[in-house]
């Protein structure tokens, strides 16, 4: 395991911190999460599946092992520092100012442990005006502008239905602390990882705000399609809706002729894709009128065969049973559960890292706390 002898410390909950967490512990990292005595909010979010664990708690917490705390307890206080003697990641996503109150701060355990990499996972971030206010991903995908471009040009904005933000900070927190691995090699000492939701939604956003810094005008909401390629969206086939994807000039050129259009592929208005996003309308109008004759998986086919990259849009139980998610060997049993659940998205020498260990009942590793020197 590429962490095998690595020791992570989480206080986390929801969904961020323990997100980064499983990340390092599906690598092969010792990973301890600390929950309060009631456990992480995300036992209770979703489907149950255990006594105390639901959907949601299964998605983010395996390979883990659960002990429980009460930190306003002198001697719980003490197990804690006890355990983050020997630990090289502490990660943390708890509202902003209260690991300060706690004692749990960078500075205080930055100064005790200077071998630790302290990862600090926030709602606006360590720094600005709204760096002491708490977020969740709804509230960062409306503040970070990200519900205003999505949706259906003719219909309101809307959330983007995954937890996009969320996921991603957690990402973020695993680079950091595994750069600051790295690091800590060649110097022997520790550092303070910030990552937080609000920067996760203005770097997904990047984007859209270069485009308005270039342009001046607000970013459309495109529904499946992409401001700036064309044809690059949904279209709908005589069963159901399908993606084109003709993301250059030379993919344009073989599409044309796979829609009986050999002649787009010199027009002018449409041989470029400056002039396609010009002319976006009426190219989409009239790809939308040849391809409605046919079934979906009659063009997915066909596109396919020349090289341009198309597929049809599936419903959750589709993507289960799709061929393709089952060559991945992706969907691996949960240990002593009904699931079957999404691995980790890598492969290490042609191996994925597997689900060793199912996440934690509440407090099952209590019995291998050390004792506390309060």
């Amino acid at each position: 395991m590429l962490l095998s002898g690595i020791k992570v410390i989480e206080l986390g909950q929801n969904l961020a911190g323990p997100y980064g967490t499983q990340i390092l512990a599906d690598l092969g990292a010792e990973v301890i999460k600390v929950e309060r005595p009631t456990g992480d909010d995300a036992r209770s979010w979703g489907a149950k599946v255990t006594d105390d664990s639901t959907t949601m708690y299964q998605t983010l917490n395996r390979n883990k092992k659960s002990v429980t705390l009460d930190l306003k307890l002198d001697a719980d206080m003490g197990r804690m520092m006890a355990m983050l003697e020997d630990a090289d990641i502490f990660l943390h996503n708890l509202r902003p100012g209260t690991p300060a109150k706690l004692g749990l701060g960078p500075e205080d355990l930055r100064a005790k442990f200077p071998r630790l990499i302290y990862c600090d996972v926030g709602a606006f971030g360590h720094i600005g005006p709204l760096k002491d206010q708490p977020g969740y991903e709804p509230l960062m995908q409306a503040y970070g502008g990200l519900i205003s471009i999505n949706g259906h040009p003719d219909g309101p904005p809307a959330r983007i239905a995954v937890s996009l933000i969320d996921l991603g900070t957690g990402m973020w927190s695993a680079i950091g602390a595994l750069a600051a691995l790295h690091k800590r090699h060649e110097t022997g000492e520790g550092c303070v990882i910030n990552t937080s939701l609000y920067e996760t939604a203005l770097a997904w956003g990047n984007y859209h705000m270069a485009e308005f810094r270039a342009t001046g005008k607000v970013p459309a909401r495109q529904a499946s399609g992409h401001p700036a390629v064309v044809p690059y969206q949904a279209f709908e086939a005589a069963d159901g809706p399908f993606m084109i994807l003709a993301g250059n000039d030379r993919l344009f050129a073989k599409l044309a002729p796979a829609l009986g259009k050999p002649e787009w592929a010199e027009d002018e208005r449409f041989k470029t894709n400056p002039g396609r996003v010009a002319h976006r309308d009426e190219l989409i109008d009239t790809i939308q009128d040849i391809v409605g004759a046919a079934p979906r998986e009659t063009w997915v086919e066909k596109l396919r065969a020349v090289g341009v990259p198309s597929a049809p849009i599936q419903t959750i139980p589709e993507v289960l049973d799709t061929p393709q998610t089952a060559g991945l060997d992706i969907l691996q049993p949960v240990p002593g559960t009904p699931l079957t659940l999404v691995g980790l998205p890598m492969s290490v020498d042609g191996e994925r890292p597997t689900m060793r260990n199912a996440p934690p009942p509440l407090g099952s590793a209590n019995n291998e706390l050390p004792d506390s020197d309060s």
